[in-house]
């Protein structure tokens, strides 16, 4: 990567780059299955549902400021399911293949113990190649394969479930 990374707790005064990237992937249809921009009050609900302990939402900065950020999002909400997350990467645009993507997988598996989780969960269209073979890089295999669940301009769009064992 050669640039100096520093990965911390998101901060509410966060919100408004972690927004700006997220948005950035809406128009390639390949990341989210929002098709317009949300606004950062729709999203603070969500940035409070994160807590360093339990359910972090972590930014990555370099010398340019925020270049990605990593949620980790609790599986169907239920205490049975509390070692179970899933986890969204997001990288900015300008700092995409620069393995960004990868750093943040790291920190999300080795940290996973300590936050007592036991299994990782990527929602992944099938279409987004580059996203499957991050997590399939990562031991990451296929748990669910769902046909056509999303639609996007018309095109019925696959969702996969990846998952890892990781405690």
């Amino acid at each position: 990567m050669g640039t100096s990374l520093h990965i911390r707790d998101a901060q509410l005064e966060d919100l408004s780059e972690i927004v700006r990237i997220y948005n950035s992937t809406i128009a390639g249809r390949m990341v989210t299955a929002d098709t317009e921009p949300v606004t950062i009050a729709s999203r603070e609900r969500w940035f409070h549902e994160h807590s360093a302990d339990f359910r972090p939402l972590w930014v990555l900065e370099n010398e340019s400021g925020i270049c990605g950020w990593l949620s980790f999002q609790s599986f169907y909400g239920r205490p049975a399911y509390n070692a179970t997350a899933e986890v969204s990467i997001y990288v900015d645009e300008a700092s995409r293949g620069q393995g960004i993507g990868r750093y943040l997988m790291e920190q999300a598996i080795e940290a996973s113990p300590k936050l007592g989780l036991k299994s990782l969960l990527g929602f992944i269209f099938g279409h987004n190649e580059p996203s499957l073979q991050l997590f399939r890089k990562f031991g990451f295999t296929n748990w669910a394969h769902l046909p056509g669940v999303a639609e996007l301009d018309g095109i019925e769009r696959d969702l996969i479930i990846l998952g890892k064992r990781v405690g």
